[in-house]
């Protein structure tokens, strides 16, 4: 074979590969445009479920919506055409039906939004779990107190009878071992397990703001601020059932508001610590690693532990304690460099010259 039919031969098979080649870039060309129409739309579906979700998902309600009205279409129609029909019938179930509709729809809606926003805003679940604080309980306690009688707490715990006939200090104790037995709210299981955990940072010495339970939901997440010196402890309190589990979200939102409060104290030594009773999800506990803050999980309150505060008046020295239930109870901090502590009995109390709180009934008008 002569140089020139060689030459020849070897272009014929590179143009012919080229060829090939060509046929594969164009292939994947029509997928990569398919693709990208196929991404565009996933875009697009994203976009919109955006947009949708911030109003409730309507067109997911509309949805269902015409799923029952399709249901509903069966039944109208079978009144209309069945062998003895019953028109009459048929119009008001028409009627009935679409005004439920109606209110399923709008109802879904609602729901959609509450979902979407308590994913925003994790503490907003809590809200569901809050109850009156007066249970049927505290007013069978309360009937046929006289006023002035209802003024004191213990009445919501013991029978007329016990606080008319028992010693002061009985009547308190027993008040007390009561409030501890009763069934409580998830909202004040909540409060107490907050209290059990400042007590435990004011053992040690640290001044606690109970954040928590004097801003309710404007607190931001942090329930308790810990100050003892140049140092900072930042505390959320998750006190849930233990089939409930913390999962990362709780984590991200305790981060947000931690981070702020650093932002407006760089002069501080801030640490964040997330106390919960139940488990915490393993991402969860990775972002907590992750972003410095330290998990305190399956972290479980005393029961009946040391909760009399025996506490001495800045004013005039006066020494007076205060039940977990009495008015002022949550604001009075316990400073044991001053003398003052906790305590786990009424008679522990005055037998060191403590009396109890009277209830607070504001400034007098002139």
């Amino acid at each position: 074979m002569s140089y020139y039919d060689q030459f020849k031969s070897e272009l014929q098979n590179i143009l012919s590969q080229f060829a090939q080649s060509k046929e594969i870039f164009d292939a994947l060309e029509g997928q990569y445009e398919e693709r990208k129409k196929e991404i565009k739309k996933q875009k697009d579906i994203i976009v919109r479920l955006a947009k949708e979700r911030q109003v409730g998902f309507p067109w997911l309600a509309d949805a269902y919506d015409e799923f029952f009205k399709l249901q509903d279409q069966q039944i109208i129609d079978f009144l209309r055409y069945k062998k003895t029909p019953a028109i009459q019938a048929s119009e008001i179930v028409k009627l009935y039906s679409q005004k439920r509709r109606e209110a399923e729809k709008e109802k879904r809606i609602y729901k959609y939004l509450v979902e979407y926003y308590e994913s925003i805003f994790p503490e907003l679940a809590d809200l569901k779990e809050e109850v009156a604080d007066i249970s049927e309980e505290d007013q069978y306690f309360m009937a046929d107190y006289s006023q002035s009688e209802l003024e004191d707490e213990t009445t919501k715990f013991v029978t007329k009878e016990e606080f008319r006939k028992l010693s002061s200090i009985e009547r308190n104790q027993l008040a007390l071992e009561r409030y501890w037995k009763r069934k409580k709210s998830k909202w004040l299981i909540g409060r107490i397990y907050e209290r059990y955990v400042g007590y435990l940072y004011e053992m040690m010495g640290y001044d606690v703001d109970y954040v928590g339970i004097f801003k309710g939901y404007e607190d931001l997440g942090r329930d308790l601020i810990c100050h003892k010196g140049n140092e900072i402890i930042v505390i959320q309190c998750k006190n849930w059932s233990q089939f409930k589990t913390i999962y990362e979200k709780h984590i991200f939102q305790f981060f947000g508001t931690v981070f702020q409060y650093k932002d407006e104290n760089k002069d501080k030594n801030v640490k964040a610590i997330f106390y919960s009773a139940t488990k915490l999800s393993d991402l969860a506990k990775r972002f907590g690693t992750e972003l410095g803050i330290e998990l305190k999980e399956n972290f479980k309150m005393e029961n009946n532990y040391a909760c009399i505060k025996c506490n001495i008046s800045r004013v005039n020295g006066t020494k007076i304690y205060h039940l977990p239930f009495d008015q002022q109870y949550d604001n009075v901090k316990i400073e044991t460099n001053k003398g003052e502590f906790y305590c786990q009995t009424v008679k522990e109390a005055e037998d060191k010259g403590f009396r109890r709180a009277f209830k607070y009934k504001g400034l007098k008008q002139k």
